[in-house]
């Protein structure tokens, strides 16, 4: 019985991206060897502090998550508070005297200034500026509006009668001085005429010219082209035939 060769291959070592011989004895001796020792040991430790990065990044999530959750919940604490106070009408948190606490809104309201206030971050609205401001800014634009409001009544009150302010009547009558009735655009017409075409108003009028006078040599030269035309076209007639069909 004849007996066949049959090749090995090569195995691929994953720690030291080689490839040696895939027989038993040529693993054993790449494995015992110090080079693959080496990159077995690099391997492991750097597996090691994956894992400790990885663990420690877990730990910084969790504890991040835990201080979001202690101040949510001290928010929603602080919530339930303000508004329990709100329900029962508390203005120990209004600004001054003259706050009324508004439930419609739910926020203190001056009616002397049209302010509204909130005690959760201290800031003011009016309906003029439609947003809301720091305390200063808002006593602003109510006394400006104040000063507003005082101008446009003195203003008013001043306004002269209308008798002095009415525009006088113009009288009818013939206009002064020269009546134009011909308009200096020639292409504009006059009302209740026609309009020109562009081709009548740019043409030029042709002048009458006298007939031109024809000397004896002008006249002797245009006898002699008429003449050698003539002679042209009889020596070229006979010629005409050939492209006829017969």
């Amino acid at each position: 019985m004849t007996e066949y060769w049959v090749s090995q291959g090569n195995k691929w070592c994953d720690f030291c991206k080689i490839f040696i011989a895939n027989n038993p004895f040529s693993i054993r001796t790449h494995e015992l060897g110090k080079r693959h020792k080496d990159n077995v040991t690099k391997r492991l430790s750097t597996m090691q502090k994956e894992s400790d990065a990885k663990d420690k990044e877990q730990q910084q999530a969790a504890r991040a998550l835990q201080q979001i959750e202690a101040k949510a919940k001290k928010s929603y604490q602080k919530d339930l508070e303000n508004s329990q106070r709100n329900v029962d009408g508390d203005t120990s948190a209004a600004p001054g005297d003259g706050w009324v606490f508004d439930s419609t809104s739910g926020y203190c309201y001056d009616k002397s200034t049209g302010l509204y206030y909130d005690s959760n971050s201290g800031f003011y609205y009016s309906d003029g500026l439609g947003k809301w401001v720091t305390q200063e800014e808002a006593y602003k634009s109510v006394q400006t509006s104040k000063t507003d409001v005082g101008q446009s009544s003195t203003s008013q009150t001043k306004a002269p009668p209308a008798a002095e302010t009415a525009v006088p009547a113009i009288k009818g009558g013939p206009a002064p001085g020269r009546v134009v009735t011909k308009p200096l655009n020639p292409m504009r017409p006059i009302k209740g005429t026609p309009a020109p075409s562009a081709v009548a108003v740019n043409k030029r009028k042709r002048e009458d010219k006298k007939p031109k006078v024809i000397s004896k040599e002008e006249e002797a030269a245009l006898k002699a082209r008429e003449a050698a035309r003539k002679r042209v076209e009889d020596r070229e007639k006979p010629l005409m035939g050939l492209y006829r069909t017969y």
